[in-house]
């Protein structure tokens, strides 16, 4: 059995010139948690299988992402580095790549341009291709009245999930399990979903989400949004499924470093790098 993956999550602004770390709740009520590069370099050294920056408001403003900042991490960080947030183009894959990450994560672009998944997934390779999903509940009254979207029963009732674009600023009415099958059918290697009704809460993750999800596809999920402690991370591989949790709060505060969780998890029978 492969073993399940602990990534801490960088979320990034330019309010500084080399950038700054901050974490919301329900991508909201944003607060400062430290220096990108600093961050980094500590999960490196604590474990961390890989790491994930993603430039929230780079869609938003139309810019692209800081290279410059995952080129001074990788001089010293040595796990697969993630990058998202104003991928645009198969350029900016290639880009990305030769600034020393290892996939690029694309959500509004993707949206926007199904094709730009086929594109970049021939030209740097699906394992490279990683799919951010940033999806919210909308609840139904008769799961049976469902335009043909996904259903899911979760613990307060049946929904399905909505595809927010730009940082949670748009929604687009797009079903999101169905676009992630597409996006794997395109060439996409991973789906990093994230849910917005948990992200910042530390509530546990979206276990219906990731359990649906897991079950319908064959590639990877990275579990998102709401991890609070250890025992939710073993949730989301236990009844989630999911093939890797994502998380910062519990990082980035020091409520639970890496090493404490990874322990954690091989206690219980996860197979974990320690």
């Amino acid at each position: 059995m492969l073993a399940k993956r602990i990534i801490p999550c960088l979320d990034c602004d330019l309010q500084v010139p080399h950038g700054r770390v901050v974490k919301g709740v329900e991508f909201k009520q944003i607060r400062y948690a430290g220096d990108p590069v600093e961050l980094a370099t500590k999960y490196y050294e604590d474990g961390a299988d890989e790491i994930v920056f993603l430039d929230i408001t780079a869609s938003h403003e139309r810019r692209e992402t800081m290279a410059d900042v995952i080129k001074a991490t990788t001089e010293n960080v040595f796990v697969p580095i993630c990058v998202g947030g104003g991928i645009r183009k198969p350029e900016d894959y290639v880009n990305m790549l030769k600034a020393g990450a290892d996939k690029c994560s694309t959500n509004t672009a993707a949206i926007h341009n199904p094709d730009l998944i086929n594109q970049a997934s021939e030209i740097v390779g699906s394992q490279a291709c990683v799919i951010g999903i940033d999806a919210k509940r909308r609840y139904v009254n008769n799961p049976q009245e469902s335009d043909d979207r996904i259903i899911v029963e979760t613990e307060n009732g049946y929904c399905w999930y909505d595809c927010s674009i730009y940082g949670g600023r748009d929604f687009t009415g797009k079903d999101a399990i169905q676009w992630a099958i597409e996006c794997q059918e395109r060439g996409a290697g991973e789906i990093l979903l994230t849910s917005m009704d948990r992200d910042g809460t530390k509530d546990g993750y979206d276990l219906p989400l990731n359990r649906t999800m897991s079950e319908l596809l064959d590639i990877p999920i990275i579990a998102s949004g709401g991890g609070g402690n250890p025992e939710h991370i073993y949730r989301a591989f236990k009844d989630g499924k999911a093939d890797a949790a994502l998380a910062a709060s519990i990082f980035h505060f020091n409520e639970y470093p890496v090493p404490v969780v990874k322990e954690y998890l091989r206690k219980k029978g996860v197979e974990v790098r320690i």
